[in-house]
């Protein structure tokens, strides 16, 4: 059912905001050298490693870590990079992992492929099993602002309660923080 749920509304999504994503892909081309998408190394069900699309926010060359381990994230931005991020447009590339299968609307954020006390916190508490999502548990109570050990607990908590039911909730609650641009930085 789940994936099924994921399959249709990706698709739909996806023919809804194609007019924003082309122009998102033409400002990200006019404003900055480089590929228009930025394809991130990330853990995905299992800790099997997949390539997730992003619309590049940041310059060529930027360290792959978590934006906020770099000492000057704003440094790295490319000139309309901040405002992708504010918005979440940066992310609507993922729709093509939801279709391919890699990942889902609901779950645990990816980890990067080097974020491995996330990764380690992850397995040992089964979270590893799960699909990661666009959003998650504990991306609309914190996003990058919690501390790992909150972030997996909060990720425990939907592997215990999964439903259609929670899914939904998480996903409406998703829609109001990227309204309101709550806990969005850069």
């Amino acid at each position: 059912m789940k994936k099924i749920f994921d399959l249709v509304l990706a698709t739909l999504v996806g023919i809804m905001l194609l007019a924003p994503v082309l122009l998102v892909a033409v400002l990200v081309r006019l404003t900055s050298k480089g590929p228009i998408l930025y394809w991130s190394e990330r853990v995905g069900r299992n800790n099997a490693i997949f390539k997730m699309p992003k619309f590049r926010s940041m310059q060529i060359g930027t360290p792959a870590v978590a934006t906020h381990l770099l000492s000057d994230p704003d440094r790295y931005l490319t000139p309309i990079g901040s405002f992708l991020r504010k918005s979440s447009l940066d992310e609507l590339p993922q729709l093509w992992s939801i279709v391919k299968g890699d990942m889902s609307f609901v779950g645990p954020r990816p980890a990067l492929y080097n974020q491995h006390d996330l990764i380690e916190l992850r397995t040992r508490s089964g979270v590893h099993r799960l699909l990661p999502g666009l959003t998650g548990w504990a991306q609309i109570n914190g996003r990058d602002e919690l501390p790992i050990v909150q972030k997996v607990a909060l990720d425990v908590e939907y592997l215990q309660q999964q439903s259609f039911r929670f899914d939904l909730k998480i996903i409406f609650m998703t829609a109001l923080k990227v309204l309101r641009r709550d806990n969005v930085t850069h």
